[in-house]
């Protein structure tokens, strides 16, 4: 060590202070700095603020006993809303439909809207079933009766993408921190006339409609049969 040069000695030293800064720095990282995938999110409480950041922006700063951290899920889920027999969807000419649709609804990827859902519902109630139909089944069953009276029922057939878009539309943007991704109908069948009720009023004009329809089809196919004979 006498024979070393006087340099040698700082530059060590200051190559383990760097040493042992980085070391600590590590140590920090892998403790204080914490991660998410890209589907979830972190909400930061604690400090006088709440803060919240996706996976797919990056991680943030927890420091323990001053903050406190909670996941939230932002994966898209699943609400489907089912309307048969008496509760058929009503259409624009009183014929009921049985139908199901499925919502596909999620967390809005967003640090104000994660903000505002994690304040009103809290991160491990945020995205589960339960939650989502508890605040969307009667907002969305409104929106499929609505725009179901704007439509005949063989329209929901011909145009369906143009129903499903209504249906969008009448829910719109504003969903409290959530986002609807999108809808897709799963059955669509007409309700069995004996599952309408005569003393209900749009029922009775539903069953007047299919029975004029059904007698003129029944026409048109015995014109039918006749012309047929005739010809053989």
């Amino acid at each position: 060590m006498e024979n070393l040069p006087v340099w040698v000695l700082p530059v060590v030293g200051g190559v383990g202070l760097v040493f042992g800064f980085l070391v600590v720095f590590a140590v920090a990282l892998s403790r204080f700095y914490r991660k998410v995938g890209p589907e979830e999110a972190l909400v930061r409480s604690g400090g006088g603020k709440m803060v919240a950041n996706s996976g797919a922006a990056g991680g943030m700063w927890v420091v323990p006993i001053i903050h406190r951290v909670d996941h939230m899920d932002l994966t898209v889920k699943r609400i489907e809303i089912t309307r048969k027999g008496q509760n058929g969807l009503i259409c624009r000419d009183n014929i009921r439909a049985d139908i199901e649709v499925v919502f596909f609804v999620r967390v809005n990827n967003d640090p104000k809207n994660i903000r505002e859902v994690a304040e009103s519902i809290g991160c491990d109630r945020a995205s589960t079933r339960e939650t989502l139909v508890e605040l969307f089944d009667a907002k969305f069953s409104e929106a499929l009766k609505t725009s179901g009276k704007r439509f005949d029922f063989a329209d929901l057939y011909t145009e369906r993408d143009k129903f499903k878009a209504d249906i969008v539309d009448v829910i719109g943007q504003d969903l409290n921190g959530y986002q609807l991704d999108d809808c897709a109908i799963d059955y669509l069948e007409q309700t069995p006339l004996e599952m309408l009720s005569p003393s209900n009023i749009l029922d009775a004009e539903g069953i007047k409609k299919i029975t004029e329809l059904t007698a003129a089809e029944k026409v048109q196919e015995n014109n039918f049969t006749r012309e047929k004979e005739k010809t053989l």
